[in-house]
């Protein structure tokens, strides 16, 4: 197992990810930027299906102001999910550092590490 911690900003610092190293990892990946569709908010649970005919843009007008959603971008129809003052994911458990809607979690998440910043490899940061 990686002795030092990984720096989220330096993908050069990851390491190649085996699934033995979330069992003892501080879930840095979940520290990463979420970014979910309409889809994935419907899954997760904070829009009802009723609601994917409204205008996306009003669905990210009240997910904001209910601090779930971060940035909308409209011309891709993407969310990004908050992130507390900490960086971590709203939905990351403080205590546990597991994900409080794991078999719900988007798809973005169910993919890491095998798309993103650097694929088949994890911030990896031991608890």
């Amino acid at each position: 197992m990686p002795g030092q911690p990984a720096d989220l900003e330096n993908v050069s610092t990851w390491v190649k990810y085996s699934a033995r190293l979330c069992k003892n990892c501080a879930a840095h990946c979940c520290r990463l930027p979420v970014e979910t569709t309409l889809t994935d908010l419907v899954k997760i649970g904070v829009v009802d299906e009723f609601e994917l005919s409204e205008d996306a843009k009003q669905i990210a007008k009240r997910l904001k102001k209910q601090g779930v959603v971060e940035h909308f971008y409209h011309k891709k129809g993407l969310f990004t999910l908050t992130r507390m003052a900490n960086g971590d994911c709203w939905f990351l458990d403080s205590t546990t550092r597991s994900c409080s809607i794991y078999h719900r979690r988007p798809e973005t998440c169910r993919n890491h590490p095998y798309i993103g910043p650097r694929a088949g490899f994890c911030p990896f940061s031991k608890k």
